[in-house]
């Protein structure tokens, strides 16, 4: 899979190996991943993908070298190469290959059969796009793993029932929370996983008593807007987080937006941080009426959904397996590419130099009618080789260099 003496790496950490604190530090601010890319381009590398979740951070691209992708992320985040070593993993051609197909499937999630990832992947894809920094490879790739998270969504219950750490959230909510209709909830931050936790909240609690606040509170009130729910201005964080039983704490800052101090209430109150990096300071520990939990906790909440869910890995397993043998197909047929446009430059170069000749034998040389005809052939002959080549995969090495050697063909793999 070389290319112009480059290899497809995956590079990052997760959830298995770093805790929340480190993945914190590798966390991609939206102006980090712009930053990433512009300086790719720079540094000449042709495609390139960004993932930053709450559960990983990760990038696909094309590199002489792994530290090329791991520089980039380093630089661009709190973390160090050094801290990176310790938790991190790399993959190599068909390892990273293998490994985009399982974290887009959900097989790779901290809550088994989340499909939560395979939006960022779009995301991703599309910035990357954008940019042009997306090559036909990776632009193949993406979709394959698009077509097996489809398939395993619709054709086993590797997702059935909701999946998602905004899910396992209020589900601690219901098993820890008595007489849960009755309390005051504040969701603070109102993007996707808050909004997802307002949407479950709303639909297993059966509680009128929710207030959202948002930094930007146009996107408070337009999530409010379709449950009928109460917004609050950012000013009044304070006495809101005082005057609730629990508070959900889901937004993307980079530092914690809730600590010890915001807080005077004696109460007992549970704090939920949804968020990475972390968002609520650990030091509101030292409140001895608060209980804080953090997404890690949350993920290890298994029930029997969960472990239901486990019996459909062998058939999203046989799903991947099968759409990626088509994607490596594909690519084997790439390795032809260069062989069969030597085969057609030497055979134009054939056709050129009888030009020459037949042009100073004939005054009435037809070159418009001969340059159709000898088109024709050319691409006829040269499509017979192409389906040689594909259709024997058995013998196709030997065939590409008997083929070179018949024609003395000069040709440079890459892919």
């Amino acid at each position: 899979m070389q290319q112009k003496s480059t290899y497809f790496y995956a590079i990052g950490l997760s959830y298995k190996k770093a805790d929340a604190e480190v993945r914190g530090h590798f966390s991609l601010s939206d102006a980090a991943k712009q930053n990433v890319l512009a300086q790719a381009k720079q540094n000449g590398i042709e495609s390139i993908l960004l993932i930053s979740t709450c559960n990983r951070t990760e990038l696909y691209g094309f590199a002489e070298h792994p530290y090329q992708l791991i520089h980039l992320l380093c630089e661009n985040t709190k973390g160090t190469v050094e801290e990176f070593q310790d938790v991190a993993y790399v993959h190599k051609n068909k390892e990273a290959i293998n490994h985009m197909f399982r974290v887009g499937s959900g097989l790779d999630s901290q809550i088994l059969g989340d499909f939560e990832i395979i939006s960022q992947l779009k995301f991703a894809a599309r910035a990357s796009k954008k940019v042009n920094l997306m090559n036909s490879f990776t632009e193949r790739l993406v979709n394959a793993v698009i077509q097996a998270s489809k398939r395993i969504k619709t054709e086993t219950e590797l997702s059935s029932g909701a999946t998602s750490v905004s899910f396992a959230s209020v589900q601690y909510i219901m098993n820890n929370v008595e007489s849960i209709t009755d309390k005051n909830i504040l969701l603070f931050g109102t993007g996707k996983i808050g909004r997802n936790t307002c949407e479950n909240l709303v639909k297993h609690t059966k509680n009128s008593h929710i207030t959202l606040i948002n930094r930007t509170k146009d996107k408070a009130e337009e999530v409010a807007g379709k449950f009928n729910l109460v917004v609050k201005d950012y000013e009044n964080l304070q006495d809101e987080i005082n005057t609730s039983d629990i508070v959900i704490v889901a937004t993307g800052a980079q530092n914690p937006t809730v600590y010890k101090s915001l807080i005077s209430t004696d109460k007992p109150l549970l704090v939920l941080d949804l968020s990475i990096p972390k968002n609520v300071n650990e030091d509101i520990r030292e409140h001895s009426n608060i209980t804080l939990v953090h997404l890690d906790d949350l993920a290890k909440i298994t029930d029997d959904t969960l472990e239901k869910r486990k019996a459909y890995i062998p058939n999203a397993e046989a799903i991947i397996t099968e759409i990626m043998a088509e994607f490596n197909a594909w690519l084997d047929t790439l390795k032809f590419v260069p062989t069969i446009q030597a085969i057609k430059h030497k055979l134009t170069g054939f056709k050129n130099s009888e030009f020459n000749t037949q042009r100073k034998k004939l005054a009435d040389f037809n070159e418009d009618q001969a340059e159709l005809i000898t088109n024709n052939l050319i691409q006829k002959i040269t499509n017979q080789f192409a389906h040689h080549l594909r259709e024997d995969s058995n013998t196709s090495d030997e065939s590409l260099e008997l083929i070179k050697k018949i024609f003395q063909l000069e040709t440079t793999d890459n892919v």
